[in-house]
């Protein structure tokens, strides 16, 4: 087993994608292109010609270089085309070039491994192949309610591509309460104009009767998946309950499709229970965060 680290310039990208491409955990984020978008630079840790591939979003501060959390970017790890066992996992983690003072890192769901530096996070999965009517059942009773409010205040949804709309509608209700650098959320729009351009988004918009904006999500769509990465909405559209209604109204349209709908989260306790209430269930990934000091 081979284990060889290249930094972005050497990478054989049509390579790497494809191993993205047909891994048994293919994840959006971890695409060259996505990766373009979101980190300040990247590398690449892979297991001889390509078989297995471990990016590693890098950054440097003060003459320190380390491994971190790029935004909008959920899970990552190792991707590979068939399972990878416990040790090699860990062979994987070993061999991160120890220039590299902080790994900072959320594997995904398959990559289940023991160590001291590993803690567990929630997200939320729900099966979309099935009828709309069977997924409404499993809407929470409170779910079902506020489903039903909304539909009763004459809410219009439209797709279209103003994501800046929906990105400043986020940041004039609750962007100054979240801990996110401006630039941050330049690399969202940089994302989603990219995503827009290869059909792997879709801009959804939620309209009060007099037409103002008061809510919106953006939806990543790959083969088998679709991601909630990012939401926005203000206090009319709390009160009458869009986003509910919004999430309602993209299940219905996508059931009887095979399709899994990831929440993206949350281990923030209110976030989690509004995403149980649609009949999600939990899915555990993993945090790696290692201080190297040799």
């Amino acid at each position: 087993m081979s284990i060889h680290y290249l930094s972005y310039k050497d990478i054989d990208l049509d390579k790497y994608n494809a191993c993205i491409s047909n891994a048994l955990n293919s994840r959006i984020y971890a695409f060259s292109w996505y990766l373009d978008r979101v980190t300040d630079r990247w590398s690449v840790l892979v297991l001889n010609d390509y078989e297995a591939v471990m990016p590693l979003p890098e950054r440097k501060k003060m003459r320190v270089n380390y491994i971190y959390q790029a935004p909008w970017v959920q899970q990552l790890g190792v991707f590979s085309r068939s399972d990878l066992h416990e040790k090699q996992l860990i062979q994987f983690i070993d061999a991160i070039p120890k220039k590299f003072k902080l790994v900072d890192i959320l594997f995904h769901s398959k990559n289940n491994f023991k160590s001291v530096h590993l803690s567990q996070r929630d997200n939320y999965l729900l099966d979309l192949n099935r009828s709309y009517q069977n997924i409404y059942k499993g809407f929470s009773k409170g779910r079902k309610s506020s489903v039903k409010l909304a539909q009763k205040n004459n809410l219009d949804i439209k797709i279209n591509f103003d994501y800046g709309a929906v990105i400043r509608l986020f940041l004039e209700n609750k962007g100054l309460s979240i801990q996110r650098l401006t630039d941050d959320y330049l690399k969202l729009a940089e994302l989603m104009e990219t995503l827009i351009q290869l059909r792997q988004a879709l801009v959804y918009q939620v309209f009060d009767q007099d037409g103002m904006l008061i809510g919106g999500a953006f939806i990543l769509i790959e083969p088998h998946r679709l991601t909630y990465i990012f939401s926005a909405i203000n206090e009319a559209g709390r009160k009458k309950q869009a986003m509910s209604y919004l999430l309602a109204h993209i299940f219905e349209e996508s059931s009887n499709k095979k399709l899994i709908f990831d929440f993206e989260g949350s281990m923030i306790p209110e976030i989690g229970h509004f995403f149980k209430s649609f009949g999600a269930s939990k899915e555990t990934y993993y945090h790696f965060k290692q201080r190297r000091f040799f």
